[in-house]
């Protein structure tokens, strides 16, 4: 059985959400060619940046995959 406080945090949460629609106010923006450019370089750089941290860091992530050889054992 659900207690009464998370009927009133329901309440309470679609309380905002509709002040919050109804005081929205029109933007005057745009997306241009440059912008749609722009995010896809930032894009491009975030995967260019994971493989640069995926190859420095690849004998770390693959070590932990391997099995230990006999002589790595003793040392």
């Amino acid at each position: 059985m659900a207690d009464a406080t998370s009927g009133s945090r329901a309440s309470a949460a679609l309380l905002v959400l509709i002040g919050v629609l109804a005081t929205e106010a029109p933007v005057d923006a745009y997306l241009d060619a440059g912008s749609g450019s722009m995010l896809l370089q930032v894009l491009f750089g975030g995967v260019a940046a994971i493989g640069v941290v995926a190859k420095l860091y690849w004998h770390r992530v693959t070590s932990r995959f391997r099995r230990a050889k006999p002589d790595d054992l003793h040392q």
